[in-house]
Protein backbone atom coordinates (compact mmCIF):
# COMPACT_ATOMS: atom_id res chain seq x y z
CA UNK A 1 0.00 0.00 0.00
CA UNK A 2 1.56 3.15 -0.80
CA UNK A 3 0.04 6.76 0.33
CA UNK A 4 -1.01 9.84 -1.32
CA UNK A 5 0.90 12.58 -1.32
CA UNK A 6 -2.08 14.23 0.74
CA UNK A 7 -2.41 11.64 3.14
CA UNK A 8 1.67 11.23 3.09
CA UNK A 9 1.41 15.37 4.69
CA UNK A 10 -1.71 14.41 6.93
CA UNK A 11 0.44 11.52 8.52
CA UNK A 12 3.45 13.24 9.02
CA UNK A 13 1.95 16.32 10.72
CA UNK A 14 -0.22 14.17 13.19
CA UNK A 15 3.04 11.55 14.15
CA UNK A 16 5.17 14.77 14.61
CA UNK A 17 2.91 16.00 16.86
CA UNK A 18 2.56 13.00 18.54
CA UNK A 19 5.72 12.24 18.94
CA UNK A 20 7.31 15.83 19.94
CA UNK A 21 4.32 18.62 20.39
CA UNK A 22 1.75 16.70 22.38
CA UNK A 23 4.15 15.29 24.99
CA UNK A 24 6.19 18.27 25.66
CA UNK A 25 2.76 19.94 26.10
CA UNK A 26 1.14 17.71 28.32
CA UNK A 27 4.61 17.81 30.58
CA UNK A 28 4.05 21.84 30.48
CA UNK A 29 0.38 21.50 31.81
CA UNK A 30 0.44 18.48 34.25
CA UNK A 31 3.67 20.59 36.10
CA UNK A 32 1.11 24.02 35.74
CA UNK A 33 -1.37 21.99 37.33
CA UNK A 34 0.89 20.71 40.19
CA UNK A 35 1.92 24.16 40.90
CA UNK A 36 -1.55 25.89 41.01
CA UNK A 37 -3.83 23.42 41.82
CA UNK A 38 -4.31 24.19 45.37
CA UNK A 39 -4.23 27.48 44.55
CA UNK A 40 -6.77 27.20 41.59
CA UNK A 41 -9.78 25.08 42.08
CA UNK A 42 -10.77 25.56 38.43
CA UNK A 43 -7.17 24.27 37.47
CA UNK A 44 -7.78 20.46 37.19
CA UNK A 45 -11.09 21.03 35.73
CA UNK A 46 -9.45 22.92 32.90
CA UNK A 47 -6.69 20.72 31.97
CA UNK A 48 -8.74 17.73 32.01
CA UNK A 49 -11.55 19.71 29.05
CA UNK A 50 -8.40 20.51 27.29
CA UNK A 51 -6.27 17.06 27.43
CA UNK A 52 -9.97 15.84 26.19
CA UNK A 53 -10.44 17.83 23.61
CA UNK A 54 -7.02 17.60 22.14
CA UNK A 55 -7.69 13.67 22.03
CA UNK A 56 -10.56 14.27 20.06
CA UNK A 57 -9.66 16.63 17.76
CA UNK A 58 -6.65 13.83 17.09
CA UNK A 59 -9.29 10.95 16.69
CA UNK A 60 -10.97 13.11 13.95
CA UNK A 61 -7.50 14.09 12.32
CA UNK A 62 -7.15 10.19 12.35
CA UNK A 63 -10.41 9.70 10.60
CA UNK A 64 -9.44 11.91 7.93
CA UNK A 65 -6.38 10.77 6.87
CA UNK A 66 -8.71 7.44 6.43
CA UNK A 67 -11.60 9.35 4.54
CA UNK A 68 -8.84 10.71 2.03
CA UNK A 69 -6.69 8.16 1.48
CA UNK A 70 -8.30 5.59 -0.94
CA UNK A 71 -5.60 2.59 0.37
CA UNK A 72 -7.95 2.93 3.74
CA UNK A 73 -10.83 2.11 4.84
CA UNK A 74 -12.28 1.67 8.75
CA UNK A 75 -11.10 -1.74 9.00
CA UNK A 76 -7.39 -1.04 8.21
CA UNK A 77 -7.65 0.69 11.34
CA UNK A 78 -9.68 -1.69 13.85
CA UNK A 79 -12.68 0.08 13.48
CA UNK A 80 -14.56 -3.50 12.97
CA UNK A 81 -15.92 -5.92 15.18
CA UNK A 82 -13.70 -9.09 14.78
CA UNK A 83 -14.89 -11.19 17.73
CA UNK A 84 -17.79 -12.84 18.49
CA UNK A 85 -19.39 -11.73 21.37
CA UNK A 86 -19.36 -14.34 24.19
CA UNK A 87 -15.65 -13.99 23.39
CA UNK A 88 -15.21 -10.05 24.36
CA UNK A 89 -17.98 -10.33 26.82
CA UNK A 90 -15.73 -12.85 28.97
CA UNK A 91 -12.89 -11.27 28.45
CA UNK A 92 -14.38 -8.03 30.06
CA UNK A 93 -15.53 -10.15 32.86
CA UNK A 94 -12.42 -11.40 33.16
CA UNK A 95 -10.52 -7.90 33.26
CA UNK A 96 -13.48 -6.26 35.53
CA UNK A 97 -12.99 -9.30 37.96
CA UNK A 98 -9.22 -8.66 38.22
CA UNK A 99 -9.85 -4.91 38.47
CA UNK A 100 -12.23 -5.33 41.40
CA UNK A 101 -9.59 -7.35 43.12
CA UNK A 102 -7.15 -5.69 42.34
CA UNK A 103 -9.04 -1.82 43.56
CA UNK A 104 -9.56 -3.70 46.74
CA UNK A 105 -5.91 -4.30 47.53
CA UNK A 106 -5.10 -0.92 47.06
CA UNK A 107 -7.40 -0.03 49.11
CA UNK A 108 -6.20 -1.83 51.80
CA UNK A 109 -2.65 -0.18 51.14
CA UNK A 110 -3.94 2.95 51.17
CA UNK A 111 -6.21 2.93 54.48
CA UNK A 112 -2.97 1.71 56.02
CA UNK A 113 -0.85 4.65 54.81
CA UNK A 114 1.13 2.41 52.89
CA UNK A 115 2.74 2.65 49.35
CA UNK A 116 0.11 2.35 46.44
CA UNK A 117 2.04 1.31 43.27
CA UNK A 118 2.11 3.21 40.04
CA UNK A 119 0.15 5.91 42.29
CA UNK A 120 3.03 8.44 42.46
CA UNK A 121 2.99 9.01 38.59
CA UNK A 122 -0.01 10.79 38.26
CA UNK A 123 -0.59 11.79 41.74
CA UNK A 124 -1.78 15.35 40.42
CA UNK A 125 -4.18 13.62 37.96
CA UNK A 126 -6.59 11.67 41.38
CA UNK A 127 -10.12 13.35 42.05
CA UNK A 128 -10.15 15.55 45.12
CA UNK A 129 -14.26 16.17 44.83
CA UNK A 130 -17.37 14.30 43.16
CA UNK A 131 -16.84 17.15 40.46
CA UNK A 132 -13.53 16.05 39.67
CA UNK A 133 -14.10 12.63 39.60
CA UNK A 134 -16.52 13.44 36.65
CA UNK A 135 -13.90 14.89 34.54
CA UNK A 136 -11.52 12.12 35.05
CA UNK A 137 -14.15 9.47 34.27
CA UNK A 138 -14.91 11.74 31.54
CA UNK A 139 -10.78 11.91 30.05
CA UNK A 140 -10.69 7.66 30.56
CA UNK A 141 -13.56 6.77 28.25
CA UNK A 142 -12.00 9.55 25.96
CA UNK A 143 -8.54 8.34 26.04
CA UNK A 144 -9.95 4.37 25.77
CA UNK A 145 -11.32 5.52 22.55
CA UNK A 146 -9.44 8.21 20.84
CA UNK A 147 -5.85 7.07 21.90
CA UNK A 148 -6.70 3.25 20.94
CA UNK A 149 -8.11 4.74 17.52
CA UNK A 150 -5.48 7.32 16.83
CA UNK A 151 -1.95 5.18 18.39
CA UNK A 152 -2.74 1.59 17.98
CA UNK A 153 -5.38 2.19 14.71
CA UNK A 154 -3.88 4.76 12.57
CA UNK A 155 -0.23 4.94 13.83
CA UNK A 156 0.52 0.86 13.02
CA UNK A 157 -1.32 1.62 9.33
CA UNK A 158 0.78 4.57 9.00
CA UNK A 159 4.03 2.43 9.70
CA UNK A 160 2.95 -0.11 7.22
CA UNK A 161 1.16 2.04 4.87
CA UNK A 162 4.11 4.71 4.60
CA UNK A 163 7.26 2.73 5.16
CA UNK A 164 6.51 -0.31 4.59
CA UNK A 165 7.28 -1.53 7.82
CA UNK A 166 5.69 -5.03 9.09
CA UNK A 167 3.08 -5.19 11.08
CA UNK A 168 5.18 -5.99 14.36
CA UNK A 169 8.03 -3.27 13.64
CA UNK A 170 4.57 -0.73 13.05
CA UNK A 171 3.48 -1.92 16.06
CA UNK A 172 6.72 -1.04 18.40
CA UNK A 173 6.93 2.41 17.19
CA UNK A 174 3.44 3.17 17.44
CA UNK A 175 3.96 1.98 20.90
CA UNK A 176 7.02 4.07 21.53
CA UNK A 177 5.07 7.44 20.52
CA UNK A 178 2.29 6.37 22.90
CA UNK A 179 4.47 6.34 25.73
CA UNK A 180 5.88 9.29 24.67
CA UNK A 181 3.19 10.65 25.11
CA UNK A 182 2.99 9.97 28.72
CA UNK A 183 6.16 12.39 28.88
CA UNK A 184 4.53 13.94 32.25
CA UNK A 185 4.81 10.48 34.22
CA UNK A 186 8.75 10.63 34.37
CA UNK A 187 10.56 7.34 33.60
CA UNK A 188 8.87 5.09 36.12
CA UNK A 189 5.41 6.06 35.24
CA UNK A 190 6.19 5.60 31.49
CA UNK A 191 7.54 2.20 32.35
CA UNK A 192 4.11 1.30 33.38
CA UNK A 193 2.59 3.03 30.29
CA UNK A 194 5.27 0.36 27.83
CA UNK A 195 3.84 -2.86 29.92
CA UNK A 196 0.15 -1.66 29.62
CA UNK A 197 0.47 -0.16 25.96
CA UNK A 198 1.66 -3.19 25.07
CA UNK A 199 -0.78 -5.66 25.99
CA UNK A 200 -3.11 -3.31 24.70
CA UNK A 201 -1.32 -3.41 21.25
CA UNK A 202 -1.13 -7.61 21.66
CA UNK A 203 -5.13 -7.53 22.12
CA UNK A 204 -5.40 -5.47 19.07
CA UNK A 205 -2.92 -7.14 16.45
CA UNK A 206 -4.62 -10.95 17.98
CA UNK A 207 -7.85 -9.74 16.98
CA UNK A 208 -8.12 -7.23 14.66
CA UNK A 209 -10.32 -4.77 16.27
CA UNK A 210 -9.96 -2.14 18.45
CA UNK A 211 -13.37 -2.74 20.59
CA UNK A 212 -11.37 -4.84 23.45
CA UNK A 213 -8.60 -3.08 23.26
CA UNK A 214 -10.83 0.44 23.86
CA UNK A 215 -12.98 -1.08 26.32
CA UNK A 216 -9.56 -2.47 28.37
CA UNK A 217 -7.88 1.04 27.73
CA UNK A 218 -11.00 2.66 29.32
CA UNK A 219 -11.31 0.27 32.68
CA UNK A 220 -7.80 0.73 33.26
CA UNK A 221 -7.75 4.67 33.05
CA UNK A 222 -11.38 4.30 35.61
CA UNK A 223 -9.42 2.31 37.71
CA UNK A 224 -6.48 4.39 37.69
CA UNK A 225 -7.86 7.82 38.27
CA UNK A 226 -11.44 7.24 39.50
CA UNK A 227 -11.00 3.97 41.63
CA UNK A 228 -7.56 4.77 43.14
CA UNK A 229 -7.59 5.83 46.05
CA UNK A 230 -5.73 8.33 48.10
CA UNK A 231 -3.19 7.34 50.86
CA UNK A 232 -4.82 7.90 54.28
CA UNK A 233 -2.75 11.06 54.96
CA UNK A 234 -4.00 12.80 51.70
CA UNK A 235 -7.69 12.56 52.71
CA UNK A 236 -6.99 13.61 56.06
CA UNK A 237 -5.43 16.53 53.68
CA UNK A 238 -7.91 17.16 51.48
CA UNK A 239 -11.24 16.12 53.55
CA UNK A 240 -13.63 19.15 53.65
Amino acid sequence: MSFTPLTLVLAVVLVGYLAVVSPLLGKRSYDKLARTRDQDPTAYRRMFTFWSAELWVLAAVALLVVAVEPGLDAADIGLVIKESLDTTLGAIVGFLVAAAAMVLVLRRLAAKGKFVPGRQAVSHLLPRTTAERWYAAGLSVTAGITEEIVYRGLLIAIGMGALGLSEEVAAVGALAVFVAGHLYQGWRGMLVVTLLGATLTSLYLRSGSLLLPIVVHALIDLRGLVLSPLPRREVVEHAG
